[in-house]
Parts: C-alpha cells; structure tokens; sequence
C-alpha cells in the first residue's frame, strides 16, 4: 500500500526511498528474477516490489527491523530475512557492473586522480569512518562523545 501510494508522488518518493521512482524501476527489473516467490496455501509471498523497498529504507536510514516492522507492517525477523536475500541478490546481480575487476589502467587512472584532486602520490583508495551510537561506558568521562552530540565508538568502513 505504502509502495503504491508513493508511487503517485515522485519527490516524495525520492524522499523516502532516495532513489528516483526510474531509478527504482530499472532497479528491480534486475532484481525481479532473484526476489520473486512463489506463493503458497498458507500465505501470499512478499512481492519484489516490497522487499527492495524494505531493503532501500533500511539501507537509507539505518533504521530497527523494529522500527521497520511498523511501517510495512512485517514481522522484524521476517524483514531481516528480506532484508539479508535482497542484499545477496544486488550483490550477484549488481557486482559486475558496478565493481569490475580494476586493469591496470584503471589503477593508473585511479592513482592519476587521487593525485589530482587530493595530492596524494600512488594512493588508489581511501578509508572512511562511522560512528556507531553507544550507551556511555562506565567511567569514560567524554572519552566517547562526539561531534554529532551523542555517545559512540568510531568504526572504519
């Protein structure tokens, strides 16, 4: 309901999924083969539609399967299992085309433009960090307290 609702309002769904509603569709069409399931007497399957919006607001914003379970209305073990296929799926589907195995030029090039925009000399890649919102350990102090006003440990990605 919620997919189909923000379907008829583009910016909004642009919003919410960060992705354009083109964009979402030349998505699952990729996706489609990998997310579909079969239907059975008990229950009807979760459409693909659904799951990749699951997968993209979880993706997006970070939030619970416990804060997701109310606004799809699915049970949080029952997102975690969308959650982890769809991911599997856009890895095997997405991986080729969007992660090709670097040649030796590319290596080059790479080189050439971290040397360009940053100065740094034979630097192919570069590190980047999260924090990971934590209670306070016990006598810490502001030890672990950080720019962004809350308490966390600092973890690279």
């Amino acid at each position: 309901m919620l997919y189909s609702d923000l379907r008829q309002h583009p910016d909004k769904f642009l919003s919410y999924c960060r992705m354009s509603v083109q964009s979402f569709d030349r998505l699952l069409a990729d996706l489609r083969p990998g997310l579909i399931f079969q239907d059975t007497t008990m229950r009807r399957c979760i459409s693909p539609e659904e799951r990749l919006i699951v997968t993209l607001r979880f993706l997006a914003t970070g939030n619970s399967f416990a804060s997701l379970h109310f606004q799809f209305l699915l049970g949080c073990s029952t997102i975690s299992k969308i959650v982890k296929l769809t991911c599997e799926v856009i890895w095997q589907q997405l991986r080729a085309a969007v992660m090709p195995k670097p040649k030796p030029e590319d290596w080059i090039r790479i080189a050439d433009g971290f040397f360009q925009s940053a100065q740094f000399p034979n630097c192919v890649g570069a590190l980047d960090g999260k924090h990971i919102r934590v209670k306070k350990p016990a006598h810490s102090g502001s030890q672990y307290f950080n720019y962004k006003q809350f308490f966390s440990e600092w973890k690279w990605t």
